[in-house]
């Protein structure tokens, strides 16, 4: 009679199922972010882009209007 009385607490213990939830929903969260990871990259790419060609050109001036030089890398050479 003890067997039975063990095996009927394991079946109404819930402990792993809340567990088994939890899983479940950090792995759809982390598969979400994933996926706006990835549909945002191209934008945020080209973005950066943008933003690099138009601050290549600009020229860095001081308050009395002689320019410092130019942003971005300096060439080595």
């Amino acid at each position: 009679m003890k067997l039975f009385a063990n095996i009927k607490t394991f079946a109404a213990d819930e402990s792993g199922a809340v567990t088994v939830d939890w899983v479940v929903l950090t792995a759809a969260i982390v598969g979400l972010g994933i996926a706006v990871v990835t549909s945002v990259r191209t934008g945020v790419n080209d973005l950066a882009g943008d933003i690099n060609t138009s601050l290549a050109g600009a020229t860095v001036a001081n308050l009395t209007g002689t320019t410092l030089g130019t942003t971005g890398a300096a060439d080595p050479d």
